[in-house]
């Protein structure tokens, strides 16, 4: 049986930014992936269906769909990141409770996301805590490297001088955490409420038992809460 590792050494906190910082039912990832799907239609000239397959294969290969469009199609990572995240925020209100939550853990916070840094400013923007992160790095940091690559999280390591062994890293995708957790971090998968529906493929939803996760929540800001100092 796993022991799990703790957070009292923490000091820098490291989370994703979709369905992560807000929940998996606002399926606000669903417009993104809407977007891509007609990105990839357009851009090769396929069919819907024959783009969604392209699209799927190139993410669990590639970790995005955008190094697949990258490396085999040629495509330019501004012309596409500027079609897909051009969605409607507005699904997204206002969370205090995960801002408060936020705010008083102990030590720096991170946000690291295989989604660009226009993207997180719309979205913190919506939630209202954009000012209590101290820094993003975003796919366009990472050179067009996604997680789970491990020269993604060496080089965000790296830009912003955080101890692995001294970080707590939270991910709505256990496969992102395996690195971390390799690398010494604290690992944590949210994962959606079970009692609102999402639309996220089965793949996604896996790894809640496995031994690079060490704890699971479905409510960051609850969890988030029992670990700060009151």
């Amino acid at each position: 049986m796993k022991t799990p590792r703790s957070f009292a050494h923490v000091d820098t906190w490291v989370f994703d930014l979709d369905n992560t910082l807000y929940p998996h039912h606002v399926n606000l990832w669903q417009q993104v992936d809407a977007r891509i799907g007609e990105f990839v239609c357009n851009w090769l000239n396929v069919g819907p269906e024959q783009a969604r397959k392209i699209q799927k294969d190139y993410y669990l290969r590639f970790g995005t769909t955008m190094r697949g469009m990258m490396t085999l199609h040629g495509v330019r990572a501004d012309d596409y990141l500027a079609y897909v995240h051009k969605i409607d925020h507005s699904p997204l209100e206002p969370n205090p409770a995960l801002g408060a939550a936020i705010a008083k853990l102990p030590g720096r916070k991170l946000i690291l996301t295989n989604g660009s840094v226009d993207h997180v400013d719309a979205v913190l923007a919506r939630l209202g805590f954009a000012s209590h992160f101290d820094g993003v790095f975003d796919i366009i940091a990472a050179e067009f490297e996604p997680k789970p690559a491990p020269q993604t999280y060496q080089k965000f390591l790296s830009q912003h001088a955080v101890d692995p062994t001294r970080a707590a890293m939270f991910e709505d995708l256990a496969r992102n955490l395996t690195v971390p957790h390799q690398l010494g971090m604290t690992t944590v998968l949210v994962v959606p409420d079970g009692t609102k529906e999402v639309v996220r493929e089965d793949w996604e939803l896996e790894g809640r038992d496995a031994a690079h996760v060490d704890h699971v929540t479905d409510d960051l800001a609850g969890f988030l809460g029992r670990l700060s100092p009151q």
